[in-house]
């Protein structure tokens, strides 16, 4: 199995931080949080992970390489300077993910999520990992039924924790459901993965399950800092 992670972003709430070094590139605990999700991926068995890049994107190979320190093969989807968006970068990674369901994650994300956990063949068109409501989000984004299928809307709402498992057929008929939003008609295009998802859940074509461990999304510098204090321990 193969796995993206999304790692193009401006990481403009991460500034100054981010000013010379990428979002995913950031450490906590003495490592690149994208560090973390490699060493994750490889002990599941992945060996080839694509990274899609655009801000500081020569930055990535600078520091991680070909992958092989972590017995992987990284290959990288620079979307030039502006990103493509988590849907537009998907549908540009493709070439390098191939026809196989694949894991992707945000690369701005700290977890203690297992992903042997992800289903290797999921049932529809997607698996997603929900996670109880940060603070920064209290109403989350989806709801989760008692058979594992997830709803654009419905009781008991939680936060999607940037973790899933895709089938390429996901994004088959993405211009008919992304319309003439702005990014569209872009080469190559720039839209949300957001959307697709809610096209599926609408046709009970996405899963999901909860993950009720540790899960930060480093969207701050505070966020950053309590979480390298808590991975670093006390002095």
């Amino acid at each position: 199995m193969k796995a993206l992670v999304f790692a193009a972003g401006l990481g403009e709430r991460m500034r100054p931080l981010t000013d010379t070094t990428p979002k995913p590139l950031l450490q906590a605990g003495g490592k690149p949080l994208i560090a973390w999700h490699l060493e994750k991926l490889a002990a599941i068995g992945v060996r080839e992970v694509v990274v899609n890049t655009s801000w500081l994107a020569p930055r990535f190979p600078e520091l991680l390489g070909d992958g092989a320190h972590w017995g992987l093969h990284l290959r990288y989807s620079h979307e030039g300077g502006t990103p493509l968006e988590t849907g537009g970068g998907m549908q540009h990674a493709l070439q390098l993910l191939g026809e196989s369901p694949f894991i992707a994650v945000n690369g701005d994300i700290w977890t203690d999520f297992d992903f042997a956990a992800l289903p290797p063949e999921p049932p529809g068109e997607a698996h997603l990992v929900l996670v109880d409501n940060p603070a920064h989000n209290p109403r989350g984004d989806f709801s989760l039924d008692g058979a594992g299928r997830i709803h654009s809307d419905g009781p008991g709402r939680l936060t999607f924790s940037g973790i899933g498992i895709y089938r390429p057929r996901l994004l088959d008929d993405w211009r008919s459901v992304i319309g003439d939003a702005p990014g569209a008609g872009e080469s190559p295009p720039r839209f949300k993965l957001a959307p697709l998802l809610r096209a599926a859940m609408s046709r009970d074509a996405v899963g999901g399950s909860r993950h009720d461990g540790r899960w930060t999304d480093v969207g701050t510098p505070q966020r950053l800092e309590q979480l390298d204090r808590e991975l670093t321990g006390p002095d």
